[in-house]
């Protein structure tokens, strides 16, 4: 390592300071012309250093900031963090939250065409407006989460705060441009209670009388989906090369997924997991006979090429009445009917959109399946794979429901217990 400069930190001469050497350097003359005299010089301090890469850096401090004593400790604490080397440059961070997003979003792999898609959603209608224009040294806590606060629609925020904390904590990461992430500790609120009523799946005895309702042609579907608790997009994009009825399975490959509107397919479900075996009940396996003897689909599936929007109808199970892809709005037109013929349909305004939904959904249908798993007794973690799950405590607080005479069954237990217990009446004195 070279010796040490001496001269580190050194006063900076000032053409309005009145010290002998001051004036030695800027004679007076001009706008300088009546300074007065000063026995102590008044100018800068300055601390000169150099950056990991070697190059050389200087910042000023005025004798009213400490002068000196803080260039002084300022050296020490540069020396130190280049040493540790957790050093940032602060002019690095002085971008814009527009041009970090260009350089960040640049960098990122590649992702599921929904992610990216949510990601730029979420940045052209949240982050830039706001924040597009700020320097990355310049945001705080504070204001972040006073916007943050104003987002409406608890996913929304929460994604939102997703998107926006992967950004800065990546700044931090990239030489340091800002020296911690001001969006680490955001709090996005709690997420919006609904009422047990609201989230119970509908019984197995309820899913009769829908399927009764349904036209006969949607009726395999609906049966189907009960008896092996898929996604939609993965029983949707079922083909028949996956289903094994002799040996009473079939296996998640794949599923149709939607961008925009459009459908496309993806090669992975939603989550690792999600590639499982899935059993098959006679029932299950009735309802995939009978759509396999209307279409007729090939025992073939066509690799997902450069066009994922090529879906190659003709090789899936599940299919709308003319051959075509069976998608969530088509299905809806005959699922509100028969939920209402059936006696069975509310409506639920959803806490967090103001929106109102129909109860059950199709996909209470899965709850209904994993339901049926756990009153059957079947082991946490054996439902946890069949469901598709990573983690099988995701199965008991989201799908398996307490049963809806829960109250019943207590009254029923506490009755022995209140026999031969006097009870008291009012009498008259």
């Amino acid at each position: 390592m070279g010796r040490r400069a001496s001269n580190n930190p050194r006063q900076i001469r000032s053409k309005v300071c009145g010290c002998p050497e001051c004036m030695e350097k800027y004679p007076p003359g001009g706008e300088y012309a009546d300074r007065k005299r000063r026995r102590d010089c008044i100018g800068p301090w300055q601390a000169r250093y150099r950056d990991p890469a070697g190059k050389q850096k200087a910042k000023n401090f005025p004798i009213a900031d400490g002068g000196k004593r803080a260039a002084e400790a300022f050296l020490d604490d540069v020396r130190s963090r280049v040493r540790r080397r957790e050093y940032g440059d602060p002019k690095r961070g002085e971008i814009t939250m527009n041009q970090w997003w260009d350089l960040w979003w640049e960098a990122q792999p590649d992702r599921a065409v929904t992610t990216i898609n949510r990601k730029l959603s979420n940045w052209t209608a949240h982050i830039k407006p706001k924040w597009g224009a700020w320097r990355l040294c310049d945001l705080e806590y504070i204001e972040l989460q006073a916007w943050l606060t104003k987002v409406k629609g608890y996913h929304t925020r929460k994604k939102v705060c997703e998107l926006l904390n992967q950004m800065l904590r990546a700044a931090v990461k990239d030489g340091r441009r800002i020296p911690f992430n001001p969006a680490a500790d955001l709090d996005i609120g709690d997420a919006p209670a609904k009422h047990p009523d609201d989230v119970r799946p509908p019984t197995r005895e309820q899913v009769a009388l829908i399927v009764e309702q349904l036209p006969a042609y949607y009726r395999p579907l609906v049966v189907y989906l009960e008896h092996t608790g898929m996604r939609w997009g993965e029983a949707t994009g079922l083909r028949w090369e996956n289903v094994d009825l002799e040996a009473q399975h079939l296996k998640v490959k794949e599923v149709l997924s939607e961008d925009d509107g459009r459908l496309f397919r993806k090669p992975a479900p939603k989550s690792v997991a999600g590639f499982r075996t899935v059993p098959v009940t006679p029932q299950a396996a009735e309802a995939i006979q009978t759509m396999v003897d209307r279409w007729r689909p090939p025992k073939t599936v066509t690799p997902i090429g450069d066009d994922p929007y090529d879906l190659v109808p003709e090789e899936l199970v599940f299919r709308g009445p003319q051959g075509g892809v069976l998608t969530r709005h088509n299905f809806r037109r005959v699922w509100v009917p028969a939920i209402k013929a059936a006696g069975l349909a509310r409506k639920v305004k959803n806490p967090e959109t103001g929106r109102t939904e129909w109860w059950p959904r199709v996909h209470d249908l899965r709850h209904v399946f994993a339901t049926w798993l756990k009153d059957l007794g079947i082991d946490e973690k054996d439902t946890q794979t069949v469901m598709g799950h990573e983690r099988g405590s995701k199965v008991t607080w989201i799908y398996q429901h307490s049963p809806e005479d829960v109250a019943a069954k207590v009254r029923a237990r506490m009755a022995p217990e209140a026999e031969g217990v006097r009870t008291l009446r009012a009498v008259a004195g």
